[in-house]
């Protein structure tokens, strides 16, 4: 007797094609906003903003990787490409020779900047616009609990690093 391979209901088959539809359409509105207000890829983006809300505007780029998922190499030649650009400065940390600091400059600041207002505008157009107060908090709390649920097991580029007993951060 063989087991039958494992299947998704019709409606499980139907949200999952809606969110990854809603997904590519929403990152390609986003990514173009990105890239022709302040000429940064998404994870470029998604690295000042989050530099940005960071009370001293720097984190240590192993933590940056895990908080947006992407690989410590690629993290590395993206922010080479922002350091280039005068928008970070990469140091060693403080704390830890060995770990690497990513620090927001003032440019890195105007471009936040100048890029927010359209980037909260086409997330508002391209995902909130047709949903109800009550469906933007149902959907909050969903993807919330997926999130939760995937960074559990998270792959090497979301999993927090591994720290010895000996280092200090």
């Amino acid at each position: 007797m063989t087991t039958r391979p494992p299947q998704l209901t019709p409606t499980e088959l139907s949200a999952y094609f809606a969110f990854t539809e809603v997904s590519s359409l929403l990152r390609h509105a986003v990514e173009k906003q990105l890239r022709d207000v302040g000429k940064l890829s998404y994870v470029q983006f998604q690295l000042l903003a989050r530099l940005g809300d960071a009370p001293d505007g720097a984190q240590r780029m192993t933590d940056l990787a895990d908080g947006v998922v992407y690989s410590r190499s690629g993290l590395t030649y993206q922010a080479q490409s922002l350091e280039e650009r005068g928008l970070v400065t990469r140091s060693p940390s403080p704390e830890d020779e060995r770990s690497t600091l990513l620090t927001l400059t003032e440019e890195g600041r105007e471009v936040l900047a100048k890029v927010f207002p359209g980037h909260i505008e086409a997330v508002k157009a391209h995902l909130f616009a047709s949903l109800s107060a009550e469906d933007v908090e149902m959907l909050q709390r969903v993807m919330t609990q997926v999130s939760g649920h995937l960074r559990a097991n998270p792959p090497r580029s979301a999993a927090p690093r591994k720290r010895s007993a000996t280092r200090s951060e």
